[in-house]
């Protein structure tokens, strides 16, 4: 599914279009559109933890969200070897409006939000996923 990006992940603002494939039930690719890079590995952050967050209104309005049944949320994942020291970026998070193809990134703020972490592993989350 091509989204539309309304608001882009930091460091790539020149990117206005990215496809989303569903890799199973928690991991998902999403990559430009337009050209071969950038190329993200996101992950169902609920499916790890509890993760609750207020979508700022102006994000609301810019993707146009009505109905949570709309929205899917992503976090961009770093992939490394071993899998356990991969780092998880729960702080700013990729919402998606399934509805209409938008999508943006937020910045979630640090100070409101001290139980998510910019790069925490996902050794533990792994860990409690294999003993489930």
């Amino acid at each position: 599914m091509v989204f539309e990006v309304k608001s882009p992940i930091l460091g790539f603002e020149d990117v206005g279009k990215m496809r989303l494939e569903k890799i199973d039930d928690l991991f998902m690719k999403l990559s430009n559109d337009e050209d071969s890079s950038p190329i993200f590995t996101l992950i169902n952050p609920f499916a790890l933890r509890p993760y609750d967050f207020e979508i700022p209104s102006a994000l609301e309005l810019l993707l146009d969200i009505k109905n949570e049944e709309d929205v899917l949320v992503g976090n961009i994942m770093v992939i490394q070897t071993p899998i356990e020291q991969s780092t998880i970026n729960f702080l700013a998070p990729v919402i998606f409006n399934i509805k209409n193809k938008t999508m943006a990134q937020v910045v979630l703020d640090s100070a409101k939000y001290p139980q998510y972490g910019l790069a925490e592993t996902i050794d533990s989350y792994y860990k409690d996923q294999i003993q489930s």
